[in-house]
């Protein structure tokens, strides 16, 4: 079992308003029977996958490689879409299964390969896998500006682990209980923590950026893309700190913008 069945069920679970169409990961959170389970729920798996060139590429039958001599070497395997057909009902009521929360994707996986032999429903998911998969690895290579939207994409949840590693210093970065409610309140504190960093970075971005603009600098969208709520070298995390539950919910307006000193 890998990482990323478990990523597909906090998906699922997504309890935000934003709706999640799209996961990317690097290649530690990739496993090539998700790609099928990401399609059937109608979501995109998007990975960034190690010695891509090394990746086994498939084709349908029906598929004349002769039209595309230049991959003709790379795409050999052919895909069993007989399978993929005669279970479709089968794989269809399995996504409807996990989308309706009556079982997890981990549970349903750590189930089918439970199986002394591979069972049907595991090989038909695998046959569509090859063809999700193909047609990732040709869009990685062949569009661009999409391979540069994913690593951008990569870039930001790097560089939130990141501020959580910088953030998290007690008992130098680890966790030593083996008690589940107690880890459960170490990595609460530290999501809470760092909520509550990105929160505060997002409003004073927020005030410089109009600070900018009321001193007619010019601002493109593209350079906007390139600021990220997950910077922490303006933060000392060592000291005391203190919570104050009277002044919770109290309105004491912004700081004023630190100005370069010219």
């Amino acid at each position: 079992m890998r990482d990323a069945t478990y990523v597909l069920d906090a998906i699922l679970n997504n309890e935000t308003e934003l709706p999640i169409v799209e996961h990317t990961t690097d290649t530690a959170g990739y496993t090539e029977l998700i790609f099928a389970l990401f399609d059937l729920l109608g979501l995109r798996f998007s990975p960034r996958i190690r010695d891509l060139a090394d990746q086994k590429l498939y084709r349908t039958v029906n598929v004349k490689m002769e039209l595309y001599p230049q991959l003709k070497a790379h795409i050999s395997d052919l895909i069993q879409t007989a399978r993929i057909i005669d279970d479709w009902d089968e794989m269809l009521r399995l996504a409807g299964s996990m989308k309706l929360d009556w079982v997890t994707a981990s549970l349903m996986l750590q189930k089918l390969q439970a199986f002394p032999r591979k069972h049907p429903l595991m090989r038909s998911l695998q046959e569509y896998s090859k063809l999700i998969k193909t047609i990732h690895i040709l869009r990685w290579y062949a569009d661009e500006a999409n391979r540069r939207r994913l690593n951008r994409q990569l870039n930001k949840g790097e560089a939130l682990h990141s501020l959580r590693s910088h953030l998290f210093l007690a008992n130098q970065g680890k966790l030593r209980s083996q008690k589940d409610e107690e880890l459960r309140h170490q990595v609460g504190c530290l999501n809470w923590v760092t909520n509550a960093i990105i929160v505060w970075n997002t409003v004073y971005i927020e005030q410089v950026l109009r600070q900018l603009k009321h001193e007619e600098l010019s601002i493109s969208d593209e350079d906007i893309k390139a600021i990220w709520p997950t910077r922490y070298g303006h933060l000392n995390v060592y000291g005391k700190y203190l919570f104050e539950l009277a002044r919770i919910g109290q309105k004491y307006g912004f700081r004023s913008l630190r100005l370069p000193t010219l």
